[in-house]
């Protein structure tokens, strides 16, 4: 497997590699990450089941359309594809470093950058992608009320009943988030699409970086309510945040809406007590 990656490394980037050693190191919940140790670079893998190979496609394009921005840092991908049994994806080897204030204010503001990135006039993405390891459907749609009921919230409903989740009416629900995301309209921001603590970090030269994106065209508030869906980021990311982009008053009545799409594919993923928790925030959404 290492000399067939090696080979296509060395293809795309024009310079022979080949692997010297490599070390295993987190590859997020699903993949298994190494360091390729060369002469004198590194890259880092992650490794897959091969029938995983799309999911590495769309998440190289995702990078690929989120540097194009030339807003925040992202690693660059190298190159993907598929071995005899395994899928993998290369990408640059990045150091990492502590985070502090000026760090996190830095990212703030590059991420308030990104955006207000004007793009696609409407929302979702060329590329269809997953969250985790559950799909993640982007057709293209007029309305972002319509693309977040059907391609979010209404698709993970789909599968948590599946799987035996108890959440209320599909039709209830569903058309309840249509009615509340039907009166704000947003621009379609390019967004990471699983901006949590795990999925950013700072150079040891202090540059921020946001990692391993379900990218799509959305409201740029569905970033920032997973931001706080696991603790909240430091005060400072939010200072930078809202000095190139405020956010609106009505943010925090649909912050608790945007993230139920998380908690439901986390039921979807792991089953247990996300259940309950998406019960109640599904309550908490049609009271609205």
């Amino acid at each position: 497997m290492w000399t067939q990656i090696s080979q296509h490394i060395s293809e795309t980037t024009g310079k022979p590699f080949t692997v010297e050693r490599q070390k295993s190191v987190s590859g997020g919940c699903i993949n298994q990450g190494y360091c390729l140790i060369g002469s004198d670079i590194k890259y880092f893998v992650k490794i897959n089941h091969a029938s995983k190979v799309e999911m590495f496609a769309a998440e190289a394009l995702g990078l690929k359309e989120m540097a194009q921005t030339q807003t925040i840092r992202v690693p660059k991908p190298i190159c993907w594809g598929m071995t005899e049994r395994s899928s993998y994806i290369v990408l640059e080897w990045l150091e990492f470093g502590s985070s502090h204030n000026s760090a996190w204010e830095e990212m703030g503001i590059k991420l308030a950058k990104m955006h207000n990135y004007q793009g696609e006039n409407k929302f979702g993405w060329s590329e269809n992608n997953t969250i985790g390891s559950t799909p993640q459907v982007n057709n293209w749609t007029d309305t972002w009320s319509d693309f977040f009921a059907n391609h979010r919230i209404g698709f993970q409903l789909k599968l948590a009943n599946r799987k035996g989740g108890n959440f209320g009416n599909y039709n209830q629900i569903v058309d309840k988030v249509r009615q509340i995301l039907a009166s704000i309209e947003p621009q379609p921001s390019l967004v990471h699409g699983d901006l949590w603590s795990g999925n950013v970090a700072v150079t040891d030269a202090g540059e921020p970086v946001i990692l391993d994106p379900a990218t799509y065209y959305g409201d740029r508030e569905v970033d920032l309510a997973m931001t706080e869906l696991f603790g909240g980021f430091p005060a400072a990311f939010y200072r930078g945040y809202n000095e190139v982009f405020p956010l609106d008053k009505g943010y925090k009545k649909r912050k608790t809406l945007y993230n139920l799409y998380h908690i439901l594919n986390h039921f979807n993923l792991f089953g247990g007590g996300y259940g309950s928790q998406a019960n109640f925030m599904i309550q908490e959404v049609l009271k609205n």
